[in-house]
């Protein structure tokens, strides 16, 4: 299992400077004012997301994805926004199927890049650890286009770290056989 795992840190002049035709984040249903990645982008959107959480557009939910035209105040196509359920009940199962919701939602569209932020990451609902543990075992090694994860240098850090403790052990057990 060979997975090229690329990141950018969670700065809109980083994300400016990386190229992808969408962007993807997540909001809790219960969460104002929007946190991380949705935080920074309805921050640049002149509040575009929060106003949308108002008139009941954007609830939050599992399950939820909105997709949102972002031009001209970000260089992508479009925002997705998934709802991550209630900030209290988020854990495994949730970010699981939020993740996979987001890159199947990302496939079709036919995205060929595209910048996501984990599900709870933002705000670390989930530790960098499990959440490489999960999106491994979801992705495995499929051959994908290019998913590029926000994360900041500890998180890139320790989830570099767990993919690579994770091919060692991949790599000792075909040994073994």
């Amino acid at each position: 299992m060979i997975v090229d795992l690329r990141f950018v840190a969670p700065d809109l002049r980083r994300l400016d400077e990386t190229s992808a035709e969408l962007i993807a984040c997540g909001v809790y249903r219960d969460t104002r004012p929007l946190n991380g990645l949705a935080g920074l982008v309805d921050w640049r959107l002149a509040g575009r997301l929060s106003k949308l959480a108002k008139q009941g557009f954007l609830l939050g939910e599992v399950g939820e994805i909105l997709a949102v035209p972002v031009r001209p105040r970000l260089p992508f196509d479009k925002l997705l926004v998934a709802g991550l359920g209630p900030r209290a009940s988020f854990g495994d199962a949730t970010f699981k199927k939020v993740l996979d919701r987001m890159i199947t939602s990302v496939a079709g569209l036919h995205a060929k890049k595209a910048i996501l932020e984990l599900p709870g990451r933002g705000d670390g609902a989930i530790t960098a650890e499990r959440a490489a543990d999960v999106l491994l075992d979801l992705i495995g090694d499929d051959e994908r286009d290019v998913l590029t994860f926000v994360e900041d240098t500890t998180g890139k850090e320790r989830i570099e770290r767990r993919a690579h403790e994770r091919r060692r052990e991949a790599m000792r057990s075909e040994a073994v056989r």
